[in-house]
């Protein structure tokens, strides 16, 4: 099989062995793009409007943190604030007076029964910050970043199951898949092949993906019995790293310590 400069990646994570290959595509990438965010970006007028408008989730900002690149880091921060500040001020300014007056008014018992909820400037202005709120954590540069090419990605694995048949051998000799990437792959399935295609990537997928569940499971299973003294002298196998492997096994790379 001729590889191509895009199926490289995911032939690579393929032959890798792992509880879940396409955990493997999803941590290079996420950790390209945080070296990116604290060295390139930060001189890419591009990049530093998107970092502010967007800034991180908990997650990556944990990651960016852990890069022990404080100043650029700060720098990122600084500017994301300014904008955040900016914009949440522009939802109440000039309605901070609105509000008060309102206020005042309702503690007169005589103009109580003249406000209605849907007319409120509280409540208004209340629903505009929660929305806004809202949509900035759901944004983050990194996530949307890594979300793109991981949907390149998953053209690709497709691509190469239906075309080579070398690639359809080393699926099915991986060991199956987070179950959060078994659900992106059955998915993608029903996007990337037809009817006849998408039963026999079942056919693949399914046996493979429950095999190896239950083999985690096991491996667990006799990590636990190995607390047991009736245990002592028996051989651990497989399963002396078992708990973070499961763990992987069920929300996908974890990046446990």
């Amino acid at each position: 099989m001729k590889e191509k400069i895009y199926t490289i990646p995911v032939m690579d994570a393929f032959r890798t062995d792992c509880e879940c290959p396409i955990c493997i595509l999803e941590k290079k990438l996420e950790d390209d793009a945080v070296e990116y965010t604290l060295g390139p970006s930060m001189m890419e007028p591009d990049s530093r409007i998107e970092s502010n408008e967007k800034g991180f989730c908990n997650k990556h900002f944990k990651l960016l943190y852990g890069q022990k690149n404080r100043l650029s880091l700060a720098l990122i921060i600084d500017t994301h604030l300014s904008e955040t500040n900016h914009k949440l001020s522009s939802y109440f300014k000039g309605k901070l007076e609105a509000i008060r007056q309102e206020s005042n008014l309702h503690l007169a018992k005589n103009l109580l029964n003249k406000f209605s909820s849907k007319s409120s400037q509280s409540i208004n202005v209340t629903e505009q910050l929660v929305n806004f709120i809202d949509d900035l954590e759901h944004k983050c540069v990194i996530c949307e970043k890594v979300a793109h090419t991981m949907e390149r990605y998953i053209d690709v694995i497709f691509y190469l199951w239906k075309k080579e048949e070398e690639f359809k051998g080393i699926f099915k000799n991986s060991k199956g898949f987070c179950i959060h990437h078994f659900k992106i792959l059955l998915e993608g399935a029903k996007k990337h092949l037809g009817q006849q295609d998408l039963s026999l990537f079942l056919l693949d997928l399914l046996p493979l993906q429950l095999e190896h569940l239950q083999r985690v499971q096991q491996e667990v299973n006799w990590f636990t019995k190995k607390f047991d003294y009736r245990y002592n002298d028996a051989p651990w196998g497989n399963s002396k790293d078992a708990v973070p492997r499961s763990i992987e096994k069920i929300v996908g790379y974890s990046r446990l310590e």
